[in-house]
C-alpha cells in the first residue's frame, strides 16, 4: 500500500519540460520564497532537511523526536502547496505553509492508518496519475485511460491509503477490491454546477477529492447527477484534477463550442490547481473512452478521427 496526504505530494509533470519551473505556477523567485517558508514551517514541527531542487523537501524528524516518530527520511512534495499559495496574497503564505506541515507532521506521528475494518464498505476506487508513482507499484493496476490508473483506496481523516497489493494488505483479490471500490464510489453524492457560454453548457462535478474518480462510474453520474440515461451520441469528459470532473452530454453540433470550453477549463485547472490528473478531453460512447483531440505540431489540438466522424454524422442529421 502507499499513503499520502492529499496536499503533500509531487504533482505529475511539474518538473518536466524545457523552462518549466518545478514549483509552477509560481515564478522562480516566488518558488524560492516558498521553499524558505516551507523549511521554516517544517522546522517548527520538528522536521529538518533540504530542498531537492525538483519540487520536494527531503525531511526527517529531529533526533530528539525520533523515538516517537519515524526516523527515516521521506519526501514531502511542494508542488500542490505551490498551487494553493499561488492564488493567495503573499502575506498569507506563512500561515498556509505552517498549516500544511503541521498537518503532515501530525499525520506522520500518528503512523499509518489502520487497515479498513470492513473493506466492502470502506474501499473507494481512485484515479491516480501513473507518472507520479514508482514503477514497482504500477504493475497490477489497470489503466483506465492512458496515464491514469484505477486503484482501490481508503480515506482516513484526509489521509488516502492506496492498496496496490490488496491480497497482501486486505486478503482480497484485485477483482474483489476493485468491485468493492467501484460499488462504494457509486454511492457518493456529487456537487454539480454549470459553465455556460452562448447557450452551451458544461457540467462541473465536484464535492470531494474523489470527484474526478467518479468518471469510473460515469453511467451513475449521468443518471443520478445529470439525469441523463444512455446519451445517444455520447459524452465529452475531462478529469483535469482530483476534485473536478467536466462533462458535456452531446446532443448536436454544440459539441464543438463545448469542446472549446472544456479545453480552456481543463488546461487552466491542470496547470494551476492542486492534484493534477490529466490534460486531455475524451469522447465517451458505447465503444468506450477515446481521445476527442489528437496531438499535432500545431499550437492548438486537432480533432481526433472519432470525434470528426461523430460531428459529420451530426451535421448530416441537422
Amino acid at each position: 500500500m502507499i499513503l499520502h496526504n492529499d496536499s503533500t505530494e509531487r504533482a505529475p509533470g511539474n518538473d518536466s519540460g524545457p523552462g518549466r519551473h518545478p514549483l509552477a505556477p509560481l515564478s522562480p523567485a516566488e518558488g524560492a520564497h516558498l521553499v524558505r517558508l516551507s523549511l521554516e514551517a517544517a522546522a517548527d514541527c520538528g522536521l529538518q532537511g533540504d530542498y531537492d531542487g525538483r519540487g520536494a523537501l527531503i525531511l526527517q524528524f529531529r533526533p530528539a523526536e525520533r523515538a516517537a516518530a519515524p526516523a527515516e527520511k521521506f519526501e514531502a512534495g511542494l508542488t500542490n502547496l505551490a498551487r494553493v499559495v499561488a492564488g493567495e496574497r503573499p502575506d498569507h503564505w506563512p500561515r498556509l505553509a505552517s498549516e500544511h506541515f503541521d498537518q503532515l507532521a501530525r499525520s506522520l506521528r500518528r503512523g499509518a492508518p489502520p487497515l479498513p475494518a470492513d473493506p466492502q464498505r470502506e474501499l473507494l476506487q481512485r484515479l491516480v496519475p501513473k507518472e507520479a508513482l514508482e514503477p514497482r507499484l504500477t504493475g497490477a493496476a489497470p489503466e483506465f485511460v492512458p496515464g491514469l490508473l484505477s486503484v482501490p483506496s481508503a480515506n482516513t481523516d484526509g489521509t488516502i491509503t492506496m492498496y496496490f497489493d490488496p491480497m497482501s494488505n486486505l486478503g482480497l483479490t484485485w477483482a474483489e477490491a476493485e468491485s468493492h471500490g467501484l460499488r462504494n464510489l457509486r454511492s457518493m453524492t456529487d456537487s454539480v454546477a454549470y459553465a455556460e457560454y452562448d447557450g452551451t453548457q458544461v457540467a462541473l462535478i465536484s464535492g470531494s477529492s474523489y470527484a474526478a474518480s467518479r468518471a469510473l462510474v460515469l453511467d451513475t453520474v449521468l443518471r443520478e447527477s445529470l439525469h441523463v440515461e444512455n446519451p445517444q451520441y455520447g459524452v465529452l469528459a475531462a478529469m483535469p484534477v482530483r476534485h473536478l470532473l467536466l462533462l458535456h452530454v452531446i446532443t448536436d453540433l454544440s459539441a464543438i463550442p463545448a469542446l472549446g470550453m472544456m479545453l480552456n477549463l481543463t488546461g487552466r485547472s491542470y496547470d494551476t490547481e492542486p492534484g493534477p490528473l490529466s490534460p486531455w478531453i475524451y469522447l465517451v460512447t458505447r465503444e468506450g473512452w477515446q481521445p476527442a483531440t489528437r496531438t499535432t505540431g500545431d499550437p492548438g489540438p486537432a480533432l481526433s478521427p472519432q470525434f470528426v466522424a461523430l460531428l459529420q454524422g451530426l451535421d448530416g442529421e441537422y
